[in-house]
């Protein structure tokens, strides 16, 4: 004879829960009028049986404890039959201890999310109006470089004019006195020309006395 297909089983709400707390261990198959029994793999002696009209029967475990936890299976029978079917797929059964299970963790990365996410924000929102007064601050700064420039750069060609013209002002100051003396002999040459009388060439008188 051959033996009856493994029923399954799943755990409600979930198969990782907190301690002190309620699970529902379920077990189904495809016949009816039959005897659900659930066990233990690592306790031999952990048997529950339960009869079922229908496809389905379901075992209640109360105020959970850390010893609670372990792998679960399941098996059924027909009615008037001593043979059990297949045993069901393990089911991993975890009892934590207050907020030490995957949930919490969810939680606490949940909550370290959020506050980086917070942080990150705030840093932000401090760093953007003190670049924008670093960048200000760099802008003034340029800007009275620049009008210093300027007025170094109005203040030097005023210098360099006045220091240029301080040596023309001694060139002229330092002339040659002997330019002013050609100047004056220039000037007095043809005066002194016109009041010196023509000397008349020599033998004119003697030409004159024959002529008469």
């Amino acid at each position: 004879m051959e033996k009856l297909p493994k029923p399954s089983i799943s755990a409600l709400p979930r198969s990782v829960v907190e301690r002190s707390s309620n699970v529902t261990l379920k077990c189904q198959c495809h016949v009816q009028n039959v005897t659900f029994m659930l066990g233990k793999l690592q306790d031999s002696g952990y048997e529950k049986e339960q009869s079922s009209a229908g496809h389905d029967a379901e075992f209640l475990l109360v105020n959970l404890e850390p010893k609670n936890a372990g792998i679960y299976f399941c098996a059924y029978k027909i009615t008037g039959s001593h043979e059990w079917s297949e045993k069901s797929e393990h089911l991993q059964l975890v009892v934590t201890d207050g907020h030490d299970g995957p949930g919490a963790s969810s939680i606490k990365t949940d909550t370290r999310i959020i506050f980086v996410t917070t942080f990150s924000c705030l840093i932000i929102f401090l760093l953007f109006p003190s670049v924008f007064l670093i960048y200000r601050c760099t802008q003034h700064d340029s800007s009275h470089e620049e009008a210093n420039k300027r007025t170094s750069h109005s203040e030097f060609p005023q210098q360099e004019a006045s220091d240029l013209s301080r040596p023309e002002r001694v060139s002229l100051s330092t002339k040659d006195p002997q330019e002013g003396t050609y100047a004056d002999l220039n000037m007095k040459a043809p005066s002194e020309a016109a009041s010196v009388p023509a000397e008349e060439p020599p033998g004119s008188c003697e030409c004159a006395m024959l002529t008469a």
